[in-house]
């Protein structure tokens, strides 16, 4: 099962995440992470900044895979995740930019982007440590409720709640592209490590249904079932609908402290 791992708030999430990217960097200095975007993982990719600067840490050679892309926003566009992934993580980090990779959302070449975003992956040798988050509809990527557990890198439709949630980035509703392009559920599910992260209310049910309830495509984040290592950290809020949630507590005050995350 995942670990679940209850914090006070999302910058003590942060500080966890950046602890084991920053443990993960120090053992394959050409460590391959995966880049979930969003306000999920907005306070870890801060914390592992603020740690790389103040360790000294070289992530010259670090590399990075992005989960999505919206299909059809215009190159340079500052909500594309291209543009986003440059400016709350790339820069911020220190990172080399020719080695964060972002699939290709553009009209042309659509029809192979997926095949060729794969390819990318598998000639960098996977990616280590995948960043997550979790929409209100079960979805990881843009994996929306009916994606195959085997599904790779594709165009998808997204659904009208997805949309609505990322219309606040914006200027209308209406520019909320309909398409992406994702990471498939079985191209997360290869990862090494997976590393979902949740906060607030509204993702206490989705949490609790990729958690604990049956494994579903009706469910796309309970694939992380599936997955041999995968580590769930949730403030309070988010775990509310938790019914081991005793339990988890008590595993992780009782976990011994070599093992890490």
């Amino acid at each position: 099962m995942a670990e679940i791992v209850i914090v006070g708030s999302e910058e003590e999430a942060g500080a966890l995440v950046a602890g084991t990217v920053l443990g993960t960097i120090a053992r394959r200095p050409d460590a391959v992470l995966g880049l979930a975007t969003g306000s999920t993982p907005l306070a870890s990719y801060r914390a592992l900044a603020e740690r790389i600067a103040a360790d000294g840490v070289d992530v010259s050679r670090v590399r990075g895979f992005a989960l999505d892309e919206y299909v059809g926003l215009p190159e340079g566009h500052p909500e594309s995740y291209r543009a986003v992934i440059t400016r709350e993580v790339v820069e911020p980090l220190g990172l080399t930019p020719g080695l964060i990779h972002v699939p290709n959302g553009s009209a042309e070449g659509i029809e192979t982007a997926g095949d060729d975003y794969e390819a990318a992956i598998e000639a960098a040798g996977g990616v280590d440590v995948q960043i997550l988050g979790i929409g209100r509809t079960g979805h990881i990527g843009f994996n929306e409720p009916g994606s195959s557990f085997a599904s790779l890198t594709r165009v998808k439709t997204l659904t009208e709640p997805t949309r609505a949630d990322n219309a606040r980035f914006f200027d209308s509703p209406d520019d909320v592209p309909m398409h992406c392009i994702t990471q498939g559920l079985g191209t997360i599910l290869r990862a090494r490590h997976l590393l979902l992260l949740a906060f607030g209310e509204a993702k206490a049910d989705a949490i609790a249904a990729a958690v604990e309830g049956p494994v579903t495509s009706s469910q796309p984040g309970s694939a992380i079932q599936l997955h041999p290592h995968t580590t769930v950290i949730v403030d309070e809020a988010a775990a509310s609908e938790l019914a081991n949630l005793s339990y988890y507590r008590h595993a992780w005050a009782n976990k011994p402290v070599w093992q890490g995350i």
